[in-house]
């Protein structure tokens, strides 16, 4: 999948199917548009196309009118969303930078000097609620309208359902704020996770409960960035770790802005993934872990970020995470146990 930073690139395809959106999440709502559209370019023999914006149009509006709480809790990152369009086969993915510039775009300036001047589109696919142009003038009909005089098809998808509930980058925000993680899998049809570089951070873990009986190197842990102030999930988690060997390694995190530590850290107080993996993989040695990319998914919530009042109040709370987590993974495995004794009786 090739990657573009705006339209103006000689790389990008002449001629393509496209669909518009932030896909924060890549839902499932969101992976049965793609599927459409992939089948659309495909008999069109055009490539697949997906315009995405970053900032999130909603951050840019908060940021302008200095109101922080408009601006949406993110799902994903930007690598995450991109690995995931990727996965679902898509073509080449357009990031627009969503900037004062566009937000005074016109409707008709936006389909002609992007859609068509810029991407070449023969179809656009949208979701029902579409809006686009400066004061979000433009909408469903005016762009069929254009497409219908200027040459391009125009089709809309209706919202996708689950059980009922219409999936949505909204619902999925609302179970991560519950804490609801089977629900998140439910809605993005796979389990909720963060992927990136490991980070170092202050290497306070490694002494945290070092002195315990059969601890000899603490609670060391992996630090990935989330590039985002307001993720949509926050607290402490049972996790899976991906990339560090041919191995899935079982954990406990904490994705947060870490209360209990010194905001300036050498992390700056931003929100960090911390992953502490109950097995190191030996091979690695102590420092392998970093410059890796893994991909964490979090699989249960334990509970929110809490703030300890001591190191030792903090080294007991973290023993007790690994404890809970051991047990979920535990009550997994028992779980499985009984499904295979029931299959053969």
């Amino acid at each position: 999948m090739k990657v573009f930073r705006g339209f103006k690139h000689p790389g990008i395809a002449p001629a393509c199917a496209l669909t518009i959106g932030n896909f924060d999440g890549v839902h499932r709502g969101h992976q049965a548009m793609l599927a459409l559209l992939k089948n659309e370019a495909s008999h069109r023999r055009i490539a697949s196309c997906v315009m995405t914006f970053e900032p999130h149009p909603r951050d840019y509006f908060a940021a302008l009118l200095h109101k922080p709480e408009l601006a949406p809790k993110r799902i994903a990152t930007l690598r995450d969303k991109l690995t995931e369009l990727a996965r679902c086969g898509i073509d080449q993915v357009v990031v627009i930078p969503f900037d004062a510039s566009l937000a005074q775009q016109k409707p008709e300036a936006f389909i002609d000097e992007v859609l068509l001047q810029g991407l070449g589109v023969r179809y656009v696919l949208v979701g029902d609620d579409f809006r686009f142009g400066a004061q979000r003038a433009g909408d469903y009909a005016m762009l069929d309208a254009a497409g219908q005089q200027r040459g391009f098809d125009v089709a809309r998808m209706n919202s996708y359902e689950v059980h009922g509930l219409r999936v949505s980058s909204s619902a999925v925000r609302s179970a991560l704020n519950d804490g609801n993680m089977a629900e998140v899998t439910r809605l993005l049809g796979r389990p909720f996770s963060i992927s990136g570089h490991v980070i170092h951070g202050r290497k306070l873990g490694r002494s945290l409960g070092a002195s315990q009986e059969g601890a000899t190197d603490g609670f060391r842990t992996l630090n990935l960035r989330f590039d985002h102030g307001q993720p949509a999930a926050s607290g402490i988690f049972v996790v899976q770790v991906h990339g560090l060997g041919p191995q899935v390694l079982t954990g406990v995190a904490n994705l947060g802005q870490r209360p209990s530590l010194d905001a300036n850290d050498v992390n700056g107080g931003r929100v960090l993934l911390e992953v502490h993996c109950f097995d190191w993989p030996s091979p690695l040695g102590a420092e392998g872990g970093y410059g890796k990319i893994i991909h964490v998914e979090l699989l249960h919530k334990l509970h929110d970020e809490l703030k300890y009042d001591s190191f030792e109040a903090l080294t007991k709370g973290i023993a007790k995470d690994c404890d809970d987590a051991r047990a979920y993974f535990a009550s997994l495995q028992g779980q499985t146990h009984r499904h295979i004794t029931r299959d053969r009786i």
